[in-house]
């Protein structure tokens, strides 16, 4: 009977996830051309990938993003959840839902709400510039579009992990915070010293969360990219660039080939990440 109860889920899992993830594993091992045909290539379009500098400058990019969105969406995040951690009035609901509210809109709609209000034409930024006689800054610029993408993906995210935090925050012993107020200790005290170490478990998963989804960049920039006058390329993310060469130029075996290059690129970080915090969670122990 279980086999029963999980055929449903079963044969959803295996015909729209390790199918096609297999057909793509096995175009990714062949190369086809006009004169030459389909042939087997084995792991030449792994390497091809690993030294394309297209891939290359794509992965730098959402590397350097990482650095600076997952702190920035740890920082919102946590400090929202601990205000509204700390508030006990019926402001607190009307608050969380609306923090989390930018979450439950769709990244698609959400983009094209940002491209409207980043546009240099009608957008509220330069109307608002306009009233001083000034020019607004565009933030899809080449100098720019690594700030507005940013502002983007934080106002999409952070209230997703804020309720992540929160719900840990739910979970920690009243009492600990009264022994913490007997012994004399403050507000930001209880904060630092009590309540962001209960919850570290919890800001680990949104961390690698975080890092997996950062690394498959690719919703934003994509819908943003028309309105960008060029500062968001066709090989601006890995993903992007997959893209671009599987339905643009019909490379679907070097595009299924530098979808799993990102795949292993993504593993090793996350492995990385999870070993590091394990080793330095086994020495504070």
């Amino acid at each position: 009977m279980g086999w029963v109860f999980i055929a449903p889920f079963a044969v959803v899992f295996v015909a729209f996830l390790l199918a096609p993830l297999a057909y793509a594993l096995y175009l990714s091992l062949f190369t086809k051309g006009l004169a030459t045909g389909t042939k087997f290539s084995g792991l030449d379009n792994y390497v091809r990938a690993f030294s394309d500098p297209s891939f290359l400058k794509g992965v730098w990019f959402v590397l350097r993003f990482s650095l600076v969105l997952i702190p920035v969406q740890m920082a919102v995040s946590l400090g929202a959840a601990l205000v509204l951690d700390s508030l006990t009035t019926r402001l607190a609901r009307f608050s969380r839902l609306m923090i989390f509210l930018p979450y439950a809109i769709p990244a698609v709609i959400g983009a094209l709400m940002w491209g409207f209000l980043y546009s240099p034409t009608f957008g509220p930024l330069q109307q608002i510039a306009s009233l001083v006689h000034a020019q607004a800054p565009f933030l899809l610029s080449q100098d720019n579009v690594f700030y507005g993408l940013l502002n983007a993906v934080t106002w999409q995210w952070a209230g997703y992990y804020m309720i992540i935090i929160y719900a840990a925050l739910q979970g920690i012993d009243p009492t600990l915070y009264e022994a913490a107020r007997i012994d004399g200790a403050n507000v930001w005290q209880i904060a630092l010293r009590i309540k962001v170490p209960m919850v570290s478990s919890a800001m680990v998963l949104i961390l690698v969360f975080a890092l997996i989804g950062t690394l498959q960049f690719f919703s934003e920039p994509q819908i943003l990219a028309p309105i960008a006058n060029g500062s968001i390329t066709p090989d601006f993310t890995p993903n992007i660039y997959a893209y671009n060469l599987a339905f643009s130029y019909a490379q679907f075996n070097y595009a299924s080939a530098i979808s799993f290059a990102l795949g292993i690129i993504v593993f090793i970080a996350v492995y990385v990440f999870m070993f590091a915090t394990r080793k330095r969670g086994s020495s504070l122990s």
